[in-house]
């Protein structure tokens, strides 16, 4: 059971005249290490300097006009220095929650001007105030993503003052934060390991449909077949299936698990003469809805591909031998494990009326004969021939047809079909000759 007064870990140093403020206060006092340090010092710029010189450090102005300075060491937590306020009280009244409107001085005497201290006991999530929320909508994020972080509960006055703020922002009342700060909101609630219920917590409280709409769609929307769970709740569970097989699994990988099946609303039929319901095409709807929703949220480029890559190959058939794992290997070797971990995920998730203990096993055979594949060819083979050698051998230009050949002839030297340099052309001038143009 929670107890605040369980021994405290020890802190560093305070800069001369310095406050620790905020979440780093909370966790202090609740007995957990802050994974940073927020201080609030009469000269941030000098403070974060000679922290820095001290520990060997480098110290940078994150925002020079109003004084805000970071001190940053790597593999461990950063110190972020604020100007200290003329009154203190009055600042920590601005704050969010009142386990945030905390400070602890150097001789360890805390500032608790609302109450955050018995909240903290009470494991008890509660505002300093409604306007404080609504001054910054944010706040409604945060306090879903502070519940599971910290495994507290919403105090009911705030509860409701979250979901007003959430119909105000839908009907234009209240401004949208900045997707990049809902970003970053999102991402530490996607790395907790109980991930799956912080979003459906989201959705209780109508922010979901504010931040991921195309998610939203699938709600209620049933599947049948394997599926025992709706669209959304599908989503959720893969996440869920996904932590509980691999708790580390990076961000990227999170959220494929979470957006595999994005597309099925938008890709709903029903057929009119036996009136089953089919998703055609959503793996590929659903890539491109993954992108659009990421690129909102200002996902780096790399990762919003790779997640949109994952969720348009997630339906691609499982091997049913050797030959056939090789050829899976070669042709998404870049998606892999992470393609595997993402089918997985799914396939566990839908345990519906149509699975089987027969089913289940033989795809985890396919799985197997695929990781064998990848084990027993961890890299791509060496190019037997270059695009050069494939034109003069053809007496071909450059263009199309060179690149057509070249993955023809790379993919056979993946499946053991071509060994050397003698099979390479041979193989060419073959595949030359049967599609030689009418």
């Amino acid at each position: 059971m929670f107890n605040m007064f369980r021994r405290r870990p020890p802190l560093p140093p305070f800069p001369p005249g310095g406050l620790l403020v905020g979440g780093a206060a909370r966790d202090w006092l609740r007995g957990a290490a802050p994974k940073d340090y927020d201080w609030a010092v009469p000269d941030p710029a000098q403070a974060a300097r000679a922290m820095a010189d001290g520990l060997g450090g480098s110290a940078f102005a994150l925002d020079e006009e109003r004084g805000y300075w970071r001190m940053h060491l790597p593999e461990a937590p950063h110190h972020d220095f604020v100007p200290l306020p003329a009154d203190v009280n009055d600042d920590l009244l601005r704050r969010d929650f009142t386990v945030n409107a905390l400070a602890v001085t150097e001789n360890k005497k805390i500032l608790d001007p609302v109450g955050g201290q018995a909240d903290l006991r009470a494991r008890r999530l509660r505002m300093v105030s409604a306007a404080n929320l609504r001054a910054d909508p944010l706040r409604a994020w945060r306090a879903a993503r502070l519940e599971r972080t910290l495994g507290f509960r919403l105090e009911p006055g705030t509860e409701a003052v979250v979901r007003e703020v959430a119909a105000d922002l839908a009907d234009g009342t209240l401004k949208m934060p900045a997707f990049e700060r809902i970003r970053d909101e999102l991402h530490a609630l996607l790395m907790h390991p109980d991930a799956a219920h912080g979003l459906k917590r989201l959705e209780a409280l109508g922010l979901l449909a504010l931040t991921l709409p195309e998610l939203s769609e699938g709600i209620g929307l049933q599947q049948g077949g394997f599926h025992h769970l709706d669209v959304f709740g599908h989503g959720l569970e893969a996440l869920h299936q996904l932590l509980a097989r691999l708790p580390d699994a990076p961000l990227p990988l999170r959220w494929a698990a979470l957006l595999h099946d994005v597309g099925k609303p938008r890709a709903y039929t029903v057929d009119p003469a036996t009136g089953r319901t089919h998703f055609y095409g959503h793996d590929k709807l659903g890539a491109a809805l993954a992108a659009q929703m990421l690129d909102r949220l200002k996902l780096p480029a790399n990762d919003i591909k790779h997640i949109s890559r994952l969720v348009e190959a997630h339906m691609v058939p499982l091997p049913a031998g050797e030959k056939e794992a090789r050829r899976f290997v070669h042709r998404r070797r870049d998606l892999l494990p992470d393609l595997l971990w993402v089918m997985l995920a799914d396939r566990e998730a839908a345990r519906g009326p149509s699975s089987s203990k027969a089913s289940r096993h033989a795809y985890a055979a396919a799985m197997g004969r695929v990781l064998e594949a990848l084990e027993d060819r961890p890299a791509p083979p060496r190019p037997l021939l270059t695009g050069a050698d494939v034109m003069a051998l053809l007496d071909i230009p450059p263009g199309p047809r060179v690149g057509e050949i070249m993955r023809a002839l790379n993919e056979a030297v993946a499946l053991g079909e071509v060994a050397d340099g003698a099979e390479a052309r041979a193989f060419v001038v073959g595949w030359g000759e049967r599609h030689a143009p009418h």
